[in-house]
Parts: structure tokens; sequence; C-alpha cells
């Protein structure tokens, strides 16, 4: 599949993430989150998104592929399960199937951990997405490509996500 990633999947994702923008700052190819956490940018082959609702969305460059990172800090998500906020992220999936699910490590802490395949605006899509609590926020981590690119950026956003710190706020 070529193409753009579908945006119907995309703008699911960014208002499944309950959070809203914020003017966060980038120093040194890092993203520095007012909310209180940062996390590392790709070195090469992402573009930082503009007026998105998510704190940080990243474009691929070269292939079809997106990845978002987002908190939510207060509210009734921090009292959901960890597993429906994930959940929550994959809406607007059809025909899904779900690759992987359970619990992963993100800077120390326990997180939900979900791979779903499904159809998004027609074509096939592969999401990753992972939640983690730490109060006061809650903090979703998404990477969505067509089913047949999405080994290629998983690296990619897996070294975003291990590269997440709190910093004090």
């Amino acid at each position: 599949m070529t193409g753009p990633l579908p945006r119907g999947l995309l703008a699911i994702a960014l208002l499944a993430s309950a959070g809203c923008a914020t003017a966060g700052r980038i120093e040194n190819g890092v993203f520095h989150s007012p909310k209180g956490y940062r996390v590392t940018l790709p070195a090469t082959g992402w573009k930082v998104g503009q007026d998105t609702r998510a704190d940080l969305a990243l474009q691929s460059e070269a292939a079809p592929g997106g990845m978002l990172v987002d908190a939510t800090c207060g509210g009734r998500e921090l009292s959901r399960p960890l597993d429906v906020l994930t959940r929550h992220l994959t809406f607007g999936l059809t025909k899904r199937d779900i690759v992987e699910n359970g619990t992963i490590k993100v800077a120390g802490h326990d997180a939900a951990h979900s791979v779903v395949r499904g159809v998004a605006d027609g074509r096939d899509v592969t999401v990753e997405a992972m939640v983690l609590r730490r109060e006061p926020c809650v903090h979703d981590f998404l990477y969505v490509a067509p089913t047949g690119a999405f080994a290629a950026g998983r690296p990619v956003f897996r070294a975003l996500v291990e590269s997440f710190a709190l910093e004090r706020r």
C-alpha cells in the first residue's frame, strides 16, 4: 500500500487521546512537555506535526505512518483501567485482529500495551498503543502505519517510548 496514513484513523486517534494540545518545546532533539515529561525525537525521517490535539505528533517523511505522544492530567481518565484507555486509542478500526495485548514496562512502570490490525478508511493498518499512568497524568503513546509498512517504523516508535522520562513541572 502506498499513500499517506489514513486520515480518519489518525484523526480518531488524536481525538481518542483525551488531552489538549500544549505548547511543548524542543531542545537538542528532545520534546519537553509542560505536563511534566520528555521524549527524544527520532534523529531523522520524521517531522513534527502542527495543529494537533496531541502534545506531540510525528509523521514519517519516507513512508506512510505516524506517532503521537499525549498526556491527560486530571479528570476521569485517571480512574479508568489502562486496558480500557488503550482500547480507546484504537477506536475507528474495523475488522480488528488483536496481535499483542498485555503489560510492558515504560520508564520502569507498568503500561498497558496492544498491537491491533484492522481497517481504517478502507486500508489495512496496524496500530501499536501504550498507556501509562503516573499521577497526576495518563500518558498515551500511539504508532499507526499501513500494515505493510508497520515493521519498518516500529523500532523508531519503540525508541521514542523508551526515551520517555518524567520531569518536574
